[in-house]
């Protein structure tokens, strides 16, 4: 198996690519198969997944849903916390994880939904929320404030998180 990922490498700081590849090893290794929901990050942990030789797979899908109306209709997140809560809250984001699980065949579903850029409302600039779900269990989600570092790295710092949650889950497979 190719220790890299095969069409991201140029791109991806070799840390995350580390990542990548343990999580998808151990995805492999454990018989557990993983779906994201993103919203800021527009699929690029789906696509970074995707790009590790050997592990396809452990990977059952990967879902966009960037737009509220997207979330809702994609995942099955309900109105009611969009409209109370909004998209870039813990409750959406959890959501976001249950829906994943729900129309895939995944064991293991994680999500992200936050403010790559200032929002215009005047919310926070960085926050992001990331959800995570197995089968069978409730979905959590955690907080973290990347700060106002612009939009590729707020992208790039969800990738190393969201990987060292799957790692985490993974390791407790």
């Amino acid at each position: 198996m190719d220790t890299g990922a095969a069409t991201l490498s140029r791109v991806i700081p070799r840390e995350v690519e580390g990542l990548a590849v343990e999580v998808m090893t151990l995805a492999c290794d454990r018989g557990v198969t993983v779906a994201t929901a993103e919203s800021c990050t527009g699929g690029l942990l789906a696509g970074l997944l995707t790009d590790i030789e050997g592990c396809s797979h452990a990977f059952d899908s990967g879902f966009v849903a960037y737009s509220d109306s997207a979330k809702a209709e994609l995942l099955g997140v309900d109105q009611g916390i969009l409209e109370r809560f909004g998209a870039v809250s813990s409750r959406a984001a959890a959501a976001m994880a249950c829906g994943a699980l729900a129309v895939s065949r995944a064991d293991l579903a994680i999500s992200i939904t936050g403010y790559a850029d200032p929002p215009s409302s005047g919310d926070e600039a960085g926050l992001v929320f990331f959800g995570f779900a197995r089968r069978g269990q409730l979905a959590e989600a955690e907080e973290h404030r990347f700060g106002n570092i612009g939009r590729g790295a707020v992208r790039l710092a969800c990738l190393r998180v969201g990987l060292q949650i799957l790692r985490r889950e993974l390791m407790t497979a």
